[in-house]
């Protein structure tokens, strides 16, 4: 088989939505055989990543405060409603829409409090408790976790 006509059609199946081609011509028979596309990783919860090392130019004494600043961050006592599943955190039903709840809201059991997109379903997720809104712990169109804490109701 000629050397431009092989590349023609390796050319072909790399552009197409084909993944495997055989072609026989005369006594002569060419195999081309797309390869997989590469794995998509996905992030890990930041709960599962390891710790950045501290700078060496910084001193030991300046870099501890700031560590035992952020390792226990202050969540508000109450009733966590946390994420059913992995997804996108939306506050509203639309941009630019009010929020299903802010804080201060009173909610009562299965009130709307949030949506997460999951797979291109919008999936609403609604209070299991009845109460005030303490605290929104996740940021609007922010990616969340299974498990994640979204809302503090009090």
């Amino acid at each position: 088989m000629d050397l431009r006509k092989l590349k023609t059609l390796i050319d072909l199946v790399a552009e197409s939505g084909i993944s495997e081609l055989e072609i026989t011509e005369g006594d002569g028979k060419v195999r081309i055989v797309k390869s997989p596309p590469a794995p998509v990783l996905m992030h890990a919860p930041l709960s599962q990543m390891p710790a950045a090392a501290p700078l060496a130019s910084a001193p030991p004494a300046a870099t501890a405060p700031a560590a035992a600043a952020t390792a226990a961050p202050e969540q508000p006592s109450g009733h966590i409603v946390k994420s059913p599943m992995v997804g996108t955190f939306y506050r509203s039903a639309q941009p630019g829409a009010d929020p299903f709840v802010a804080v201060g809201s009173q909610v009562k059991e299965g009130d709307t409090l949030c949506i997460i997109e999951a797979m291109k379903l919008m999936n609403e997720i609604e209070a299991d408790k009845s109460g005030t809104i303490r605290a929104v712990l996740a940021e609007n169109g922010s990616p969340v976790e299974f498990g994640q804490p979204l809302f503090v109701i009090e």
